[in-house]
């Protein structure tokens, strides 16, 4: 539609409920051949996986404990697998989870899906990009737009069959709070309020983005904390 348009909204129905691993923080999923393929993300607790979607057995795992794991989806004999913010990807033997090699993009990793002709890509900005399936190399890319504006946020993608085709995205509801802040001391206090994680996140330890500037230098600093109003007390020393 015209990208001036508004926006088409449709219904859904849950047809059945399947049981799945409460502790998989899933990141990528694809159907295939009777199975689940999921990716699941978390430093230290990332995998990829193939699931017996009846009982939610994970028959086949292979994992990633170096990588926050993102996106994942099949072409050929392989299966692709994004990174969230390292910019490195990995290539596996479908069948069994072999690695083949890794590979390098810009930016950060969210969803992957493909058409057929294309690996489609999305990086948590308004730009999808389009991938070369065999180099991995961008071909093209679009821009993600809501009346003219551009959507931030875009999230997991699934490509739509039909006579023309379409990616389908949801938007990511638990995006990284930005504060600035400058340290006096080896320790910062942080008193967070007007926060929430989003309508509808389950996600039990949303990441804070801490940007703390000292002499002049502004660094990034990552930390696990539930997103309510409250003071958190940061230990500088774990980031140096």
């Amino acid at each position: 539609p015209d990208s001036q348009a508004g926006v088409p909204e449709y219904g859904y129905e849950v047809a059945h409920a399947y049981p799945h691993d409460p502790t998989a923080f899933t990141e990528g999923l694809f159907y295939l051949d009777g199975f689940l393929y999921e990716s699941t993300g978390l430093e230290g607790q990332s995998s990829i996986r193939k699931v017996r979607i009846e009982t939610g057995e994970v028959i086949q795992k292979r994992d990633v404990p170096d990588y926050f794991g993102e996106g994942i989806v099949n072409w050929k004999d392989r299966l692709i697998e994004l990174t969230y913010r390292a910019e490195v990807g990995f290539i596996y033997n479908l069948i069994d989870f072999k690695l083949q090699r890794r590979f390098e993009y810009p930016g950060e990793g969210w969803a992957l899906t493909q058409d057929g002709k294309r690996i489609i890509v999305s990086d948590g900005t308004p730009e999808i990009r389009f991938w070369n399936p065999e180099t991995l190399r961008e071909i093209g890319r679009i821009t993600v737009t809501d009346q003219g504006q551009p959507v931030n946020n875009v999230n997991e993608l699934e490509w739509i069959k039909g006579e023309n085709g379409n990616v389908c995205a949801n938007l990511n509801s638990d995006v990284p709070t930005p504060l600035t802040l400058t340290y006096p001391a080896s320790t910062i206090t942080v008193t967070v309020s007007n926060v929430t994680a989003g309508a509808g996140c389950t996600r039990a330890n949303p990441v804070l983005d801490f940007t703390v500037s000292a002499t002049g230098t502004a660094r990034t600093l990552r930390a696990e904390a539930a997103v309510t109003a409250g003071s958190w007390v940061i230990d500088w020393e774990q980031f140096q």
